[in-house]
């Protein structure tokens, strides 16, 4: 049996606070957070360690080099290349975006987004691009998910109303903040289903995903302190607007579909709705009756 060696640098958990202190794949780049936790694991805990490292090498059958996570229903494995291709991707993404919020930041480096997309698709995961994920939606651009999620300028305690969850990425990186709550609604069954398990699996307890027309919003969970939306109308919907809280903030594309739109941040201040153009975006058409037939909201200039 080929004996495989094991360092700090080699190995990583994710110790997930939000769930009653239960270990899952969330956070699993944290760099240096979990070496330090794997220091404290070795010194305190040498048997325990050593169990760990045997049941690594055991479940991954010595070929490659991985990051072993306990969660609180199995025990994931997660290749380094991932870890690596995530960290590349957060380089890449602050240069091209922009990017300054560290918790966003953080977020982008902790989801893994190989989890979120087709299997035909795993390899692709960590590109800047959008993927396709079936039934004509697609998974967004990762740094235009991490720029938008910005965008929203949250604090915590926020309550968060995505229309369009789709794969379930945008609403893990909102979930990762760990400090505000998600709403998210999705008009495709199928995926409402598949997105509402990944996130679940990951332990995301702080969103809350449902089966609807996005266009109405979710009276139940009103007013919302932000809005982002993952699909394109071609106006903004007035349910969303009222459902937005004074200084709420709404980010947004709206364009024809099939061409590139305008991504706007709205937000309310007096009770009407300042507009911001935040450039040109391209996203796949917002769907449902509701946008057929709703009245538009004209936000102020």
């Amino acid at each position: 049996m080929q004996v495989t060696s094991y360092s700090l640098d080699s190995l990583a958990v994710g110790y997930n606070s939000r769930d009653g202190g239960c270990f899952d794949t969330i956070g699993i780049a944290g760099a240096m957070k979990l070496r330090i936790y794997f220091k404290h694991i070795r010194e305190k805990c040498p048997y325990t360690f050593f169990l760990f490292i045997l049941l690594n090498t055991l479940l991954t059958g010595c070929e490659s080099q991985v990051i072993a996570t306990p969660t609180s229903t199995t025990f994931k494995v997660e290749k380094m290349e991932y870890v690596r291709a995530r960290e590349q991707l957060v380089e890449d993404s602050i240069e091209r975006q922009g990017l300054h919020d560290e918790d966003v930041i953080n977020a982008l480096r902790n989801v893994p987004r190989h989890l979120f997309v087709p299997e035909d698709m795993v390899s692709k995961a960590y590109e800047d691009r959008p993927l396709p994920i079936g039934y004509g939606q697609t998974i967004s651009q990762p740094s235009l998910v991490a720029w938008m999620t910005e965008l929203l300028e949250l604090e915590p305690g926020d309550k968060v109303l995505e229309i369009g969850t789709g794969s379930g990425y945008q609403a893990a990186i909102l979930a990762e903040l760990g400090y505000v709550d998600v709403y998210s609604i999705e008009i495709v069954p199928e995926l409402s289903q598949r997105a509402s398990k990944i996130l679940r699996q990951l332990g995301y307890g702080n969103v809350q995903v449902k089966q609807a027309d996005g266009y109405y919003g979710w009276e139940e969970y009103a007013p919302f302190d932000a809005i982002i939306v993952t699909a394109a109308p071609d106006h903004l919907p007035a349910p969303l607007a009222e459902q937005l809280v004074e200084g709420g903030r709404i980010v947004i594309p709206i364009g024809p579909p099939g061409f590139y739109q305008t991504l706007w941040k709205f937000v309310k201040e007096e009770g009407e709705l300042v507009a911001y153009n935040m450039g040109s975006v391209m996203f796949v058409p917002f769907t449902g009756s509701g946008v057929s037939e709703g009245e538009e909201h004209r936000p102020t200039p």
